[in-house]
């Protein structure tokens, strides 16, 4: 192994915390570590907050190291109170195997499973036939409640009542943690900085169950300036599935971050060399509008292949440089019948998601905030049909800079 891998998570930004840092790094260092990532299965694709923790086991994965993804078919019917107000909302079986097995078909993208250079494991295997009170007399004896109160993720539910179903969710993360220990000697735990408590957890479970060295290490979240995790939408989630979020919608929410926020994603989620991460992100004024270019631009390159980021950043440029419009836009088609008989502007703002809602559809047409075909509309009242068409038999509507959609008739 040249370069070690744990240098290159920590000049690109990844690494929050670490258990024992000399020894991770030397370990990293010298043989072929085998570490895990869990990923609870609460939807039927990964999302951009995945994203980042998907990089870290790429950049282990081409240093020599195997990962485990770890599906949660059995943590996800407890669900973490990690970050969460209220308790996660209970799904049946059959949804969280089903979007397990989404995951797993959208991790091989991602990582290679073949030839055990890689393992896909479900804790649904061994976490729901385990014995209660064989699993309370084996991991139970060694958690202090005293100190798990002390948790940062329990905490913060104290106030609201944490409930015992989900006060169990660390002893079933650090039970994960010990039984890939035991079935493929993993010793490291990754994951986001949520989940330290946890992470903790299994790596002192198994230090004193098998009086062998474990090790946890988190990966910073990605978050706005103000604190919000990154890839929300008003839609909702930026998710990895393209009939989800569309490539188009994906490379357009990376083109449009936040200024301060370039480098740091640049770092963390592209393969660019770090010198010229640093160039991209020093960057000033209209300048740092060819460096977001870039990030969108890798990002969806390593997300949805190379062909749909050229055809994103060809319809963003052709949209946003000339006014123009391109096939690869966000469309929404009506039969031609529903168009003739005519649609209100807030109507096709609501159904394009450009408004959340009508009330916030009136608003922006009022604030002058809209334009169809390039004239701005001001009259909450205006009907389209397809005698408004441009030549090319469309409508694009506008909001404000960033936002557009087109109009067609079937």
């Amino acid at each position: 192994m040249s370069t070690n891998v744990y240098d290159v998570l920590l000049e690109r930004g990844f690494i929050e915390q670490v258990t024992h840092e000399e020894e991770v790094r030397e370990l990293l260092g010298k043989e072929k570590v085998t570490f895990y990532i869990g990923f609870d299965a609460t939807a039927d694709s990964l999302t951009a907050g995945h994203f980042l923790t998907v990089m870290a086991m790429m950049h282990m994965q081409r240093a020599g190291h195997r990962p485990i993804a770890l599906l949660g078919g059995g943590t996800t019917m407890i669900g973490d109170p990690t970050g969460k107000s209220d308790m996660r909302t209970m799904m049946t079986k059959e949804t969280i195997m089903h979007n397990a097995e989404c995951f797993h078909k959208q991790l091989s993208k991602f990582i290679d499973f073949d030839n055990d250079n890689a393992i896909i494991a479900n804790n649904a295997d061994w976490l729901l036939d385990l014995n209660y009170v064989e699993f309370l007399r084996e991991i139970g004896v060694h958690f202090s409640v005293n100190k798990m109160l002390t948790a940062e993720c329990y905490k913060q539910r104290m106030e609201k009542g944490l409930t015992f179903f989900e006060f169990n969710y660390m002893l079933m993360q650090s039970y994960d943690f010990w039984k890939l220990h035991k079935d493929y000697g993993c010793c490291l735990e990754l994951g986001g900085n949520d989940q330290w408590s946890n992470i903790i957890g299994g790596v002192e479970l198994i230090r004193r169950k098998e009086q062998k060295p474990a090790y946890g290490l988190t990966f910073k979240l990605l978050t706005t300036s103000e604190g919000i995790k990154m890839g929300k939408t008003m839609k909702g989630a930026v998710w990895l599935n393209p009939e989800k979020t569309s490539p188009y919608e994906f490379y357009q929410y990376w083109r449009n971050i936040e200024d301060v926020k370039v480098e740091e994603c640049l770092g963390l989620l592209t393969f660019l060399p770090m010198d010229e991460v640093r160039r991209l992100g020093a960057l000033e004024g209209a300048e740092i509008n060819k460096a977001k270019e870039v990030l969108a631009f890798e990002i969806t390159k390593i997300v949805h292949g190379e062909e749909e980021a050229i055809k994103a950043q060809e319809a963003a440029r052709a949209v946003f440089a000339s006014g123009g419009k391109s096939d690869n836009m966000p469309t929404t088609t009506y039969a031609k019948d529903e168009l003739d008989a005519g649609k209100d502007l807030i109507t096709l703002l609501v159904d394009t998601k450009l408004a959340a809602t009508r009330s916030e559809g009136r608003r922006l047409i009022l604030q002058g905030g809209v334009t169809v075909n390039d004239v701005k509309v001001t009259d909450i009242e205006r009907k389209f049909t397809t005698a408004d068409f441009d030549a090319d038999g469309s409508l694009v509507i506008k909001k404000g800079k960033k936002g557009f959609h087109q109009i067609k008739a079937d």
